[in-house]
């Protein structure tokens, strides 16, 4: 398939290694003092090692590739982090953040799968197919008491920073969860503040540009715990 994928000028690239950390699929390595592309597997194509090359050697070209492969990417992050890849009853048990579970009814919490965070879930994960999705600001939840009973009720839930985390990989992410599943409405709940009006137009964008008819709703949360429009 023909698919974005980085290539790299080996005459640009001074060995700098710079791209190395900055990609989070780890799909680039150091081979004779030039960076070099580990798999096509592991390249999502978004390119967050470009800005950070001094050089300019690297670019997003597209040509035929290997499909991104999110599961494998998932794994050799967790070797590299030292969590346990073994495999038990025929699966891998892969990083223990990132596994996909079930989650049995606990006092007070709906939170009824795992993971939550928008990075470590998984595009096609069973808790996304004909789910009402909640997309929250990660800082939603300290500040709403209530927001377990309120909000996350009968809700499938991600959670994100729209200011910190890197948002062109959200959009893709989200993208894609919205494209491979049936979902059935979105509820966007972010905090007043003005850097987090982006997760809101984040997700408007994505319905606008894939044409669907998904019911939305926002919900804005105030820093002392009021609900400013709902």
């Amino acid at each position: 398939m023909k698919r974005r994928i980085v290539h790299i000028d080996e005459d640009k690239c001074n060995g700098c290694g710079l791209c190395i950390d900055a990609c989070h699929e780890q799909a680039l390595e150091m081979v004779d003092g030039k960076a070099r592309l580990v798999s096509d597997e592991y390249c999502d194509g978004l390119g967050d090692c470009l800005p950070e090359c001094p050089t300019g050697a690297i670019s997003i070209i597209e040509r035929e590739a290997e499909p991104f492969d999110e599961e494998l990417v998932q794994k050799g992050v967790a070797q590299s982090a030292g969590c346990d890849t073994s495999v038990q009853e025929g699966q891998a048990t892969g990083c223990p953040a990132a596994m996909e579970r079930s989650l049995p009814q606990q006092p007070r919490s709906e939170l009824g799968h795992w993971p939550v965070q928008l990075r470590l879930v998984n595009r096609g994960a069973s808790f996304f197919s004909g789910a009402d999705l909640l997309v929250a600001a990660d800082c939603t939840a300290f500040s709403y008491g209530a927001f377990h009973r309120d909000y996350m009720q009968g809700r499938t839930t991600v959670i994100l920073c729209p200011k910190l985390d890197d948002i062109s990989e959200h959009h893709a992410k989200l993208r894609e969860i919205l494209h491979q599943n049936r979902i059935n409405s979105i509820t966007v709940a972010r905090m007043e503040v003005p850097c987090c009006g982006v997760l809101s137009n984040l997700v408007r964008r994505i319905l606008g540009e894939l044409d669907d008819d998904i019911p939305f709703n926002e919900t804005v949360l105030g820093c002392d715990g009021r609900v400013v429009s709902d």
